[in-house]
């Protein structure tokens, strides 16, 4: 687990400064291609700190300036009370997706994570 939190940074004087780790995540976020997405996990990898539950929580309390929706879930089931929003997003983007079958509950899609999945290819030089 990393010994950063977002919550170490709040010192006097930084109030409103975004944690270094957590400006690293958003970052990478924001580098993400349209119609591709990582995992938690791989963005802790690429950024060789942290793991997929701190990144997850940089992105529940910062991750609404970037594009959310292209980190998520290791299973590729869509976040939890977003699941329109970011199925939108999806869409649009030309995300690929498994259809729903009878037995899914509530019928939503699952991103497919074997076509979807980006490994940071064209970043790969500048990534921190």
């Amino acid at each position: 687990m990393s010994e950063q939190s977002p919550a170490e940074d709040t010192r006097e004087g930084y109030e409103d400064a975004l944690p270094e780790y957590a400006e690293r995540v958003l970052e990478v976020a924001e580098h993400i291609p349209p119609g591709r997405v990582m995992t938690y996990g791989d963005v802790a990898e690429w950024l060789e700190e942290g793991g997929p539950r701190q990144v997850g929580r940089v992105m529940a309390l910062y991750g609404g300036a970037v594009p959310w929706w292209r980190v998520v879930r290791s299973d590729g089931k869509l976040l939890p009370g977003h699941e329109l929003r970011a199925l939108d997003h999806y869409r649009a983007e030309g995300t690929p997706l498994k259809e729903a079958g009878r037995s899914t509950e509530g019928h939503l899609p699952r991103l497919d994570m074997r076509r979807a999945r980006w490994d940071g290819g064209t970043v790969a030089e500048g990534h921190t």
